[in-house]
């Protein structure tokens, strides 16, 4: 097993992040913009502590940090890096990386038979993955050379595409039994005032261990070009017994009783609207014709002018300009929420969507001891593979119990668990934003989880605001008729012609 530990590296900072917070405050008091330069240690002195201790943070918010993280886990990535609105971020990615050598988060904290049992776990799961990988590559490239018509076709350099395609979907879903422990790296971009915060927070997630190691680091780098960011200001970190949620009643293992009530409460989807407004329809049109100076519009007209891309270009912009465009901006007055269930992997993806947030669970609470997992379909259509993977998912619940059972901490023992791992959740979003993430998510290439809980979305809503979604859908639906070409993803085109049926599509894979 490998794992060399986090690796940390600053990649672009300001040179003089903590003079040009103080500059910044010190411009809303001047008849002109201060520079850092102009600042004194005076100033450093009185204005830095001021503000901050007054809550007057945005001043903290103008220098940005960019970071090379490496050598971190999935799960720290999925529990506390990705699991606020306040970042962004550029993600080695599972769906189209293969996962070739043993790379997995080692707990320092684990020690003789506790880190055997780890390690084994690590090295059974990656077994398990390159199996399945050769197993399902066959079955993902006749599912696709069917789709695309292989046999009618004569260049061999599209039958090597075409490989290359099934070798791609085959990893994206035997990936479901890499553990979450599995190493991840990206660029991770905050501002000094999202870094203080990470820092104040750590002990809170369910990888503090992991999560207050990589925060240090980038602490110390950010100190290493400015002293006094830190050393002027801020909080100290939160110690374990002050982080409020982990030191309630019930950590170790989930109840799964509430585990089987929520799936009941699903009613057979993927996600469930179980909360909308009544009036949103009637509160949009209003406030499209606020916006617009124009009282006389009906309804239908108001809602076409913001919704039908006949009539909206902001709609047919590959930029996402609708937060920036005054008549999109009345879409953020219709609110829905859903209660939803996707693996660990998949919803890794989904709350990258920062605008549409989450509730996510703290997983040391809540997963049961019972093998609790989202079965990938191509997996279950084949009884070979399906029996490898319950063997494998099995092996990951069994070494959590041993390692719970020697006095590992739950947090620590989580790491063994598998991409699909089921996480349960409630997610809310304005149909300003909602409408972005249904336009990527049913697409055919967007992971099968999140399009189906898309799909689920959309009819759901559909049904109670039927008003609001007469223009819905992938890229090419949206575009069908009004601009070429019609599918914005070029040369990955999923061969499906989308645009003439949606939302009634089959997908195979």
């Amino acid at each position: 097993m490998i794992d060399g530990g986090p690796e940390v590296r600053l990649r672009n900072f300001f040179d003089q992040p903590y003079d040009d917070a103080i500059a910044a405050a010190r411009t809303c008091y001047s008849s002109r913009v201060i520079g850092a330069e102009e600042i004194t240690d005076r100033q450093r002195d009185s204005i830095g502590p001021l503000t901050f201790q007054g809550g007057h943070h945005t001043v903290y918010q103008h220098a940005t940090f960019e970071f090379a993280l490496s050598g971190i886990s999935r799960q720290l990535v999925w529990c506390f890096l990705h699991a606020f609105p306040f970042y962004n971020t550029e993600q080695q990615s599972q769906r189209y990386v293969r996962m070739d050598e043993v790379r997995a988060h080692l707990p320092p904290a684990l020690e003789g038979e506790a880190r055997a049992i780890f390690e084994r776990s690590m090295q059974d799961a990656w077994a398990a993955y390159a199996e399945l990988t050769r197993r399902l590559e066959p079955v993902t490239y006749e599912i696709l050379g069917d789709l695309w018509r292989l046999k009618d076709r004569q260049a061999k350099a599209f039958g090597r595409n075409v490989r290359k395609e099934a070798e791609k979907k085959a990893i994206e879903t035997a990936r479901y039994v890499i553990p979450i422990a599995c190493h991840t790296a990206m660029v991770y971009t905050v501002s000094g005032l999202v870094l203080h915060r990470l820092r104040r927070m750590a002990a809170t997630c369910d990888a503090s261990r992991e999560a207050r190691d990589v925060v240090d680091r980038m602490v110390a780098c950010v100190e290493a070009v400015d002293p006094e960011f830190f050393g002027r200001i801020g909080e100290a970190p939160l110690a374990d017994e002050e982080a409020f949620e982990r030191n309630l009643p019930g950590q170790g293992l989930g109840d799964k009783a509430a585990v089987e009530a929520f799936d009941r409460s699903l009613e057979g989807r993927t996600s469930k609207l179980v909360d909308w407004g009544a009036r949103g329809p009637g509160v949009v049109a209003d406030a499209v014709r606020h916006v617009l100076g124009r009282p006389e519009l009906a309804d239908d007209e108001a809602l076409a002018m913001a919704l039908d891309p006949a009539r909206n270009p902001y709609r047919l912009d590959t930029l996402n300009v609708s937060a920036n465009a005054p008549i999109m901006r009345a879409l953020d007055h219709a609110h829905y929420t859903f209660r939803k269930k996707l693996s660990h992997t998949a919803d890794s993806q989904d709350q990258r969507h920062r605008m549409v947030p989450g509730s996510r669970p703290l997983l040391s609470r809540t997963v049961p001891g019972e093998v609790d997992v989202v079965v990938p379909g191509l997996i279950a259509s084949d009884p070979d593979c399906l029996a490898l993977f319950q063997e494998t998912v099995q092996a990951q619940w069994d070494a959590r119990a041993r390692l719970l059972a020697r006095g590992v901490h739950p947090e620590l023992a989580l790491y063994v668990l598998p991409n699909a791992l089921s996480v349960r959740f409630e997610e809310s979003g304005s149909l300003l934003h909602l409408l972005h993430k249904w336009t990527m998510r049913t697409c055919l290439n967007a992971q099968r989880e999140i399009w189906e809980a898309s799909m689920d979305e959309i009819e759901q809503v559909r049904a109670v605001h039927p008003q609001l979604m007469g223009h819905v859908g992938p890229p090419c639906s949206v575009r069908s008729g009004l601009v070429r070409p019609r599918c914005t993803e070029g040369d990955h085109f999923c061969g499906v012609p989308v645009w003439r049926s949606f939302p009634d599509v089959e997908r195979r894979i």
